[in-house]
């Protein structure tokens, strides 16, 4: 009798008693419960209240969480979810007593309709050490202090002692989603979602004249709003889409303005100058995308194309404020800027025989910058004219990608893998016109056993010019004999190598990766030369007991690069060599049922930086820039305390440490610089105790 035989008349066997068992008695299904049926109804909710106390001012440390301020916060997380009928409703917010805070609820009936809101904050601070002379107006304006007299050089600024403010550079975030979903009949269904993004805050912009400048606390204000829209059809094995997007940015500053500071040798012809904030700008795309199965073939093809629109038509500022001068008029109102937009892609999967995978794609971009050219006059520094009009160039460019990678599971402990990228670039109004790259990659993957994994990848890439068009460069005044990085001849050797161990019969699990990658760009004269990076990673977990456990990490990264550069404007006159390199350590230990009611968690984790600078001139000789280093501390402990299964008290203490070297910011006061008037921005030297008191309560019953 064949197997296939067999099992029918198994079958059939089986089948023939159900059907006589069911005929001869009818259980009585009435208290019967189902254990895994998928929908749930009743509700539970989790909520973590408590309060923080923070022991110093940090804006590093507390930037994105909202902790940046000395004092006690107190704080409310939680999660829940209702079901009932089919319908659902659940429901998340975290840190709402923080300028982190985030809120979200997603409800509806699934296979139906859903629909979400979403608030966001994020709180971004960069410098708490900052101070400034000026005061904001209502309309944005940076303005002079009462009082204040101008002077040629900071030194001589007798009043500044008396008129620095406090001025902190931070920013913060908010954003507000909207979404959802509906099944129509056919297969069809629709999608649209809303989103309203708001930043302001203040920033750091240089104001230049010829002889001087202030680094301005600028005010900003921007607001981006987006819509997505869709309609989808499924099918058995597959489906087509069409999407609208909308993403419409403005500022609420056209420029930023601010008084000058500074006294001239002869009249500037202003005392109030502006930078043109970001301009309005918005962008739509309209989407085809679909993909289908074959499973005979045991194939999936997917593909999207989209055409966008770039506009930009907000009015321009004049070329300057400065009266004295007088050059020729604006072309026209605005920039009238437009580019179009084509992304075109296509992927293939497939399993042609049972131990093998190949995937091939392509994805084309494209923009094509449709802005009308006109002379423009340059204005260097609302000081003088360049008295020579120049054109705005608008740059375009196209780009193909493809890929083609297999893999082969040779044994079934070893899988080789390997593939070939091609991408070519056209652009116009450039140094290069067309180039190249190619990559070739190999990875054998081997698995002796279950408990041990070795993983090999390795390969090269070239990327090739058409030719360095020498007369663009000098038309754009640069020195024709330097390339810039990402149009210069590049050839590249990486390899990554990864040992992965966790055996069956001892409680740990450990990881060791590689990985060295090397640049060289031969062909440059000028510019960069070669660059290198290393970096190791470790990470071991060990299980001593069912409760407890321990982890340890550990990582280096190097990076090297070598350029040369000319003081002349001719041939090689110095070169410069940069060396960074990073590491990182972490623990932490888990220990549970601590007198089977008290949980324990310990982390440590410490990363330091350093970064140096070498310059080998034959003007001056070697040299070297004052080096840059950073560290971070981070260490946490938490205890929690279960007093029931609905509740349980938690205990928190966080310490964190971030300080730098960094010489660009170190003794640099308002008036450190004769011709900079500075913020006073001093290096990080932040440390912080967060202390956490809590509970956890747990409510709400779910039936099956």
């Amino acid at each position: 009798m064949t197997k296939r035989s067999t099992t029918y008349h198994i079958a059939w066997l089986a089948s023939s008693i159900l059907s006589a068992s069911a005929m001869a008695d009818t259980p009585d299904t009435s208290e019967w419960v189902c254990e895994y049926c998928p929908f749930e109804t009743g509700h539970t909710a989790d909520f973590r209240m408590g309060v923080s106390n923070v022991s110093d001012d940090s804006a590093v440390l507390g930037d994105a969480n909202g902790y940046d301020e000395e004092g006690v916060y107190a704080n409310v997380d939680g999660d829940g979810r209702y079901t009932s009928d089919g319908y659902r409703i659940e429901w998340f917010v975290s840190d709402l007593g923080l300028d982190s805070r985030s809120v979200a609820i997603e409800a509806g009936r699934p296979g139906v309709y859903e629909f979400s809101v979403g608030w966001r904050e994020i709180p971004r601070r960069q410098f708490d050490t900052t101070s400034t002379i000026f005061r904001t107006s209502s309309g944005g304006e940076l303005q002079l202090p009462d009082g204040w007299l101008r002077a040629p050089q900071t030194s001589q600024f007798t009043a500044l002692g008396t008129s620095l403010m406090p001025e902190d550079i931070k920013s913060d975030r908010r954003t507000l989603d909207l979404g959802g979903s509906y099944r129509l009949p056919g297969n069809f269904s629709v999608t649209a979602g809303l989103r309203r993004q708001e930043r302001d805050g203040v920033k750091i912009v240089g104001g230049s004249t010829y002889t001087s400048v202030s680094l301005l606390p600028a005010p900003f204000d921007y607001s981006t709003d987006s819509v997505d829209l869709g309609l989808r059809y499924d099918a058995q094995n597959g489906f087509v889409s069409i999407d609208w997007y909308l993403s419409d940015f403005q500022s609420g500053l056209v420029a930023t303005r601010w008084q000058q500071a500074f006294a001239f040798s002869a009249p500037l012809g202003t005392d109030t100058l502006a930078l043109a904030q970001p301009p309005d700008n918005r962008f739509q795309q309209l989407m085809l995308s679909g993909a289908y199965s074959f499973p005979a073939y045991r194939t999936v093809v997917s593909a999207t194309a989209a055409i966008g629109t770039i506009d930009q038509d907000a009015g321009f500022l004049a070329y300057t404020t400065n009266a004295d001068l007088t050059p020729m008029s604006l072309p026209r109102g605005s920039l009238a800027g437009e580019v179009d937009t084509t992304n075109l892609s296509i992927a293939l999967t497939a399993r042609p025989v049972r131990k093998s995978r190949v995937n091939l794609s392509f994805r084309l971009d494209k923009r094509d910058n449709k802005t009308p050219q006109a002379q423009y006059e340059r204005v260097i520094s609302d000081s003088l004219l360049s008295g020579d009009p120049e054109l705005n160039t608008p740059y375009s460019f196209e780009r193909g990608k493809f890929k083609l990678g297999a893999d082969y599971d040779l044994f079934d402990t070893l899988r080789l893998s390997g593939g070939y990228d091609r991408t070519d670039t056209d652009r116009d109004n450039q140094e290069v016109l067309s180039q190249s790259e190619d990559t070739g990659w190999g990875r054998v993957r081997w698995r002796p056993k279950s408990s041990l994994e070795i993983d090999a990848r390795g390969g090269v890439s070239e990327r090739d010019i058409d030719r360095y068009n020498e007369a663009t460069a000098v038309l754009f005044e640069q020195n024709p004999l330097m390339r810039k990085y990402n149009l210069a001849y590049r050839y590249r050797r990486f390899g990554e190598l990864r040992f992965s161990w966790s055996p069956s019969d001892l409680p740990l699990a450990l990881s060791i990766t590689g990985l060295q990658a090397e640049d060289e760009y031969t062909q440059s004269r000028l510019g960069l030369l070669a660059g290198d990076e290393l970096s190791l990673a470790v990470d071991l977990s060990f299980a001593i007991s069912e409760t407890k456990s321990l982890f340890v990490n550990a990582g280096y990264e190097k990076l090297e690069s070598l350029q040369a550069g000319s003081e002349q404007f001719a041939g090689e006159d110095w070169r410069a060599k940069n060396d960074d390199e990073f590491s990182l350590f972490g623990a932490g230990l888990r220990l549970r049922d601590l007198g089977d009611a008290v949980d324990l968690t310990f982390d440590y984790s410490r990363s330091d930086g350093q970064s140096h600078i070498r310059i080998d001139s034959q003007a001056t000789g070697v040299d070297a820039f004052p080096g840059l280093e950073t560290r971070f501390d981070f260490v946490r402990l938490a205890l929690d305390w279960r007093r029931s299964e609905s509740l349980s008290l938690g205990l928190g203490l966080r310490y964190t440490r971030f300080e730098t070297a960094d010489w660009s910011l170190k003794g640099v006061n308002p008036a450190t610089i004769p011709v900079v008037l500075s913020l006073g921005a001093m290096p990080y030297d932040d440390d912080a105790l967060v202390v956490e008191l809590g509970f956890n309560y747990r409510l709400g019953t779910k039936n099956p």
